[in-house]
């Protein structure tokens, strides 16, 4: 991680994220070390700042406020949408969760209520990715987009992923909602030009995630068959299915889960 207000040479980029993403630089891991010990809680999931206690008014004037977009970490350590362009290819688990159907539910019920249900939805969406490790990418009309990389929950992103999804199924009960879970290698980091620049994820596997999302029914989660496998689900005694996805020149393998099925080990 670079040091506050740096920005680092631009060939130097894809290292810093992949160390950042990873959670393998040893600059993060430095700053990790030291804002530990700093008294206060909550803490910044990556470099541990504290949010609360007597030393987070110093740490906001420096830039390590929540981050907005994710308020279970700070400003400081997402600078690098600004500062250093580009990404990594890492390892990770993209999310969508899609309200099925919303255009005749937008039919039956008034726009005040029908904006009511979805803003219920995406607090109660955001807010479980966060409490999972999770990083909001984006909402898009009716769909969340969530991405979870290994430098916040490991090598469980699969796990963390599918937890997420069972529990906002419990927690939307009153909206029809289909959720899609990939797990593979993605390139993550800086998209779109300053002030709009955005923290987000791109490749095959956003791709696959979203086309699972609109495939799945009222209530379903339909899981990738590779994470399922890295989440470390017991795949004898749950459905399968294979499907043919728009866009994808073979069928996906997917297993079915509900807000009741067990979940990961």
């Amino acid at each position: 991680m670079t040091t506050d207000g740096d920005t680092p040479p631009q060939p130097e980029a894809e290292e810093i994220w992949r160390g950042i993403l990873m959670g393998t630089h040893p600059r993060y891991r430095s700053a990790r070390a030291l804002y530990k010990h700093f008294p206060g809680e909550p803490r910044c999931k990556m470099c541990a700042v504290p949010f609360q206690g007597p030393f987070a008014p110093i740490m906001r004037l420096r830039g390590r406020g929540r981050w907005a977009k994710n308020p279970k970490y700070c400003g400081m350590c997402f600078s690098l949408l600004s500062n250093v362009r580009g990404g990594a290819e890492i390892p990770c688990t993209l999310l969508f969760a899609d309200v099925r159907g919303s255009t005749e539910l937008a039919e039956r019920v008034s726009s005040s209520e029908f904006s009511r249900l979805l803003n219920r939805f995406y607090d109660t969406a955001g807010r479980i990715t966060v409490e999972n490790d999770g990083i909001v990418d984006k909402f898009v009309g009716d769909e969340v987009m969530a991405i979870f990389i290994p430098a916040l929950v490991q090598e469980r992103h699969a796990a963390r992923a599918i937890a997420t999804a069972q529990q906002i199924l419990r927690a939307v009960d009153t909206l029809p909602i289909g959720i899609g879970i990939q797990t593979g290698n993605a390139f993550v980091g800086a998209v779109g030009v300053a002030p709009h620049t955005e923290l987000t994820a791109l490749g095959d596997v956003v791709n696959t995630a979203a086309r699972l999302a609109s495939a799945a029914a009222e209530g379903e989660i339909l899981v990738s068959r590779e994470a399922a496998e890295a989440a470390g689900l017991e795949l004898e005694p749950l459905e399968h299915r294979s499907l043919e996805l728009k866009g994808k020149s073979a069928p996906t393998d997917v297993v079915v889960l509900t807000a009741k099925a067990p979940n990961p080990s």
